[in-house]
């Protein structure tokens, strides 16, 4: 099992400074759990992630993921601000709840020395079922 090169009260501190446009105060974003290997973030519910019909949006959802994929791949990296998302591929499953928090959950797939690959898996609240599956591609800069 891999050793995380940042906790999460680390992860934090850096994103709060580094990263405040999504995780600065306010931020209805929490990191449950980060070990280098796989994360969980919370999104807290909001009215501002309703689209028409409510149901939650397909940017909420898309950004949650790709944060959750910077988390992860953090934690297994340790603070490489510059690591930038290449590809993105969303499937969306079925509808997330209004008035439920979305959770997702990380995992990395191939850690190389320029790419990481990895998935994140989208839940509603409590839900066992998944609301979407992304598959996401980071680069890595070169130190």
């Amino acid at each position: 099992m891999p050793v995380a090169k940042m906790s999460v009260p680390e992860l934090e501190e850096f994103l709060h400074r580094e990263f405040p446009q999504a995780f600065g105060p306010g931020s209805q974003i929490r990191i449950e759990r980060a070990d280098g290997e796989s994360c969980l973030v919370r999104e807290r519910f909001g009215e501002h992630m309703l689209r028409p019909g409510g149901t939650v949006s397909g940017p909420t959802l898309m950004a949650l993921a790709d944060f959750a994929m910077y988390v992860v791949l953090l934690s297994a990296i340790g603070p490489v601000g510059l690591a930038v998302t290449t590809n993105l591929n969303i499937n969306f499953l079925r509808k997330g709840a209004p008035g439920q928090d979305v959770l997702a959950e990380g995992r990395l797939l191939k850690l190389g020395k320029r790419l990481a690959v990895g998935e994140v898996t989208l839940m509603s609240g409590e839900s066992p079922d998944p609301i979407a599956h992304v598959t996401a591609t980071y680069s890595i800069p070169v130190k």
